[in-house]
């Protein structure tokens, strides 16, 4: 032990911690954070080889600079493990495809996964040009060929994945049953703006796929043929209205999103009757109309019983204000075990073109098949864009007087679009004051003496989410 001058103390800069308490700090700051750290002492060095967590994601513009840089620093570190080292619990990388940095990353990740066991690995791939400065008929194709030939000279690597994320590009008819083949590890798959053609079907088989998640994309229909372990499905923005979504073995299937803002034909709609009869098992459901047509087929609640009857969760995001939402309560007598009820209504000024061809304002009246009809589990409601007319007031109304059970409603203001926000008013109608709120909580539970007690609390207006911005930026840039 090297002792300073003064008192015989060990020197700050040589203050030993344990090698699990400092890889512990490490992969807390991040994999680039670790490595800049590392290189300052030779101390530390060895470290590298040692890290469990390897995650370095950084955004699209900063991966424009730094690109090699993360394919110099994966090769570095996973060239560097001994086949005795712990083992990789999570391996993360966001990368370009540009020159060689993609396949320097792809080599090295096939070679750890020969050397060693590597829990979850996840590729997020990028391409060098984002989608709205692509070519139809060149750019998206040529980048499906890079990945390709990328997957063809890193089999290995590929087939260790966990997660993938794909980006960008127009595949032949044989590539993604070759990709899913591949990947044979895959959970999670995300395709955004990818596709095999127009009109193009995708036909989707594997054993141990959790997660789908497509993005936009010319595909004539999506068709779930044999996914025994599928989870979770997410679609939006399809192009077609004849069947976007056919499940086929999907029995564990329990959450299921779809958005779209409006089909190609204004008058076709989807039936869940149809769309669902293979997936009785779905818990939440998300339906996103993206201030567009309400393209869903309206269907008895008795019809839907047998399918929705496990459902726990729904959320109807982004109505038009003209179609209303008392249709909406046909799910309460479609879903007994809904527990949780959230309804956006919106009115996108930035949407003006798609807004034209709306019908007039309407609000569709519902009549439960029993006369004494009442739901025993919901115990939340939440309406976004909440204005204190007799619509929305009877509405909340009618829900707490079936709903017996009813704990909690919450009544939003409208959200907010980033692209048109400044374009729509504060509604006049939404109350502002407590004076102004009491009185209308009061209007509301007023002649609802057997309904159930529920709190009725009222919120500010907020912004959309990401997802929803992230499909605004894609339309609009």
């Amino acid at each position: 032990m090297e002792l300073d001058n003064v008192g015989g103390r060990r020197r700050p800069d040589e203050l030993e911690l344990p090698d699990d308490v400092l890889l512990n700090i490490l992969e807390r700051v991040g994999t680039l954070d670790a490595v800049r750290t590392c290189v300052a002492s030779k101390k530390t060095l060895r470290l590298l080889t040692m890290l469990s967590q390897i995650v370095i994601v950084l955004g699209a513009r900063e991966l424009v600079r730094k690109n090699g840089v993360v394919a110099d620093v994966t090769d570095r570190i996973l060239s560097a493990r001994s086949p005795h080292m712990i083992p990789i619990r999570n391996l993360k990388l966001k990368f370009i495809m540009r020159g060689d940095d993609h396949l320097k990353i792809g080599r090295s990740v096939a070679l750890a996964m020969a050397r060693q066991k590597i829990e979850a690995a996840e590729f997020e791939i990028l391409t060098t040009k984002c989608y709205h400065k692509c070519t139809l008929k060149v750019d998206i194709i040529y980048f499906a060929k890079q990945f390709n030939a990328f997957i063809g000279e890193c089999p290995d690597a590929f087939g260790g994945l966990t997660r993938l994320h794909l980006q960008n590009m127009r595949f032949g008819e044989s590539d993604i049953p070759n990709i899913l083949s591949t990947c044979k590890r895959l959970e999670s798959l995300s395709f955004i703006l990818c596709d095999s053609g127009v009109h193009s079907v995708l036909q989707v088989e594997h054993a141990r796929l959790v997660e789908l998640d497509i993005f936009t994309g010319y595909f004539l229909t999506v068709e779930l043929n044999y996914l025994p372990k599928l989870q979770r499905m997410c679609y939006r923005n399809w192009h077609y209205t004849n069947n976007p979504l056919v499940l086929g073995f999907v029995p564990r299937l329990s959450n299921l999103s779809l958005a779209n803002r409006y089909p190609d034909d204004l008058n076709d709609t989807i039936k869940l009757s149809q769309l669902l009869v293979n997936a009785p098992s779905i818990i939440d459901l998300h339906l996103d109309f993206q201030g567009g047509k309400v393209w869903l087929h309206r269907e008895s609640g008795k019809l839907l019983a047998p399918l929705l009857n496990k459902l726990l969760f729904l959320n109807l995001d982004n109505i038009p204000e003209k179609y209303g939402i008392a249709w909406t309560l046909s799910f309460l007598e479609a879903a007994p075990s809904l527990q949780e009820l959230c309804i956006t209504v919106s009115d996108h000024k930035c949407l003006t073109d798609s807004q034209e061809n709306l019908p007039k304002k309407t609000d569709v009246k519902w009549e439960p098949s029993v006369a004494d009809f009442k739901h025993k589990n919901l115990v939340k409601l939440t309406i976004h864009g909440f204005e204190s007319d007799g619509n929305f007031t009877s509405y909340v109304r009618c829900v707490m007087k079936v709903a017996v059970n009813i704990h909690e409603i919450f009544l939003h203001g409208r959200k907010l679009c980033k692209f048109c926000c400044n374009k729509i008013r504060p509604s006049r109608y939404y109350p502002r004051t407590r004076r102004e709120k009491d009185w209308l909580s009061k209007k509301i539970t007023e002649a609802l003496a057997t309904a159930s007690p529920a709190v009725i609390q009222f919120r500010p207006s907020c912004y959309y989410s990401h997802l929803d911005i992230e499909y605004y930026e894609h339309e609009h840039h």
